[in-house]
C-alpha cells in the first residue's frame, strides 16, 4: 500500500475507492467472524468446563479405588492388573470459519488383563480406564477452545490492522487523489479561458 503512487487520474481514484470499498467490506466482514468466534467459544468453553470436571471427579474416583486395592493387594498384584498394550487415541478434526480443530476425541483401550486380586482392584482398573476416556475428552476439548480462541485473536488484530491502518491510508490517499484532481481542472479550465481570450 505505502508504494502506491497517485497520478492524480481519475483511474487512480477509481482503484483506490476500489481497494477501500475492499477494505471495508473486509473489516465487515472480520466483524462478524469474530461475533461467530465468539459464540463458538462460549460453547467450547461450556464444553470444556464440563470435560473437566468431569475427569477430575473420575480421576479422584479412581484414586481412592487405587489406595484401596494397594491396600488390600498390594503394588505387585496391581502392576500385574496393568495390560500388556498401550491405550491409542483417535482424534476426529472438524472445523468451522477456517478453523480446524478437534470436534471428538476417542481413546481406544485394550482389553483389561484379568485381574486375580480383591474386588478392589476391578473397580481399580474400571476406575482408572473410565479416568482416561475422561482425561482424553478432557484434552480435546481443551485443544479445540485454544484453537478457536487464537483464531479469534488472530481476527482481531487483522481487523484492527484494516480499520486503523489500511482503511485510513486509502482514505487519505482517496483525499489526495481527489485535490490533485480539482487542481488539475482548475488549471485546465483557466488554460481554456486563457486560450479564448477571457482571462
Amino acid at each position: 500500500m505505502s508504494g502506491f503512487r497517485s497520478t492524480g487520474s481519475r483511474a487512480d481514484k477509481a482503484d483506490v475507492e476500489r481497494r477501500l470499498a475492499t477494505a471495508t467490506r473486509g473489516a465487515e466482514l472480520l466483524d462478524r467472524k469474530q461475533r461467530i468466534l465468539r459464540l463458538a467459544i462460549d460453547g467450547l468453553q461450556e464444553e470444556a468446563d464440563a470435560a473437566r470436571l468431569a475427569w477430575q471427579e473420575q480421576a479422584r474416583r479412581a484414586a481412592v479405588w487405587l489406595q484401596r486395592a494397594a491396600g488390600l493387594d498390594g503394588d505387585d498384584r496391581i502392576m500385574e492388573a496393568a495390560p500388556d498394550n498401550p491405550a491409542r487415541v483417535t482424534v476426529r478434526w472438524g472445523g468451522a470459519m477456517g478453523i480446524s480443530y478437534p470436534q471428538d476425541a476417542e481413546c481406544l483401550l485394550p482389553d483389561p488383563s484379568p485381574t486375580g486380586g480383591s474386588s478392589a482392584l476391578a473397580y481399580a482398573a474400571a476406575a482408572h480406564r473410565e479416568a482416561l476416556q475422561a482425561a482424553v475428552t478432557a484434552a480435546g476439548t481443551e485443544r479445540a477452545l485454544l484453537l478457536v480462541s487464537r483464531e479469534l485473536l488472530a481476527t482481531r488484530t487483522r481487523q484492527r490492522a484494516v480499520e486503523n491502518r489500511w482503511i485510513p491510508l486509502l482514505q487519505d490517499q482517496l483525499a489526495e487523489i481527489g485535490r490533485r484532481i480539482a487542481e488539475q481542472e482548475l488549471e485546465e479550465s483557466l488554460r481554456l479561458r486563457w486560450s479564448a481570450g477571457l482571462v
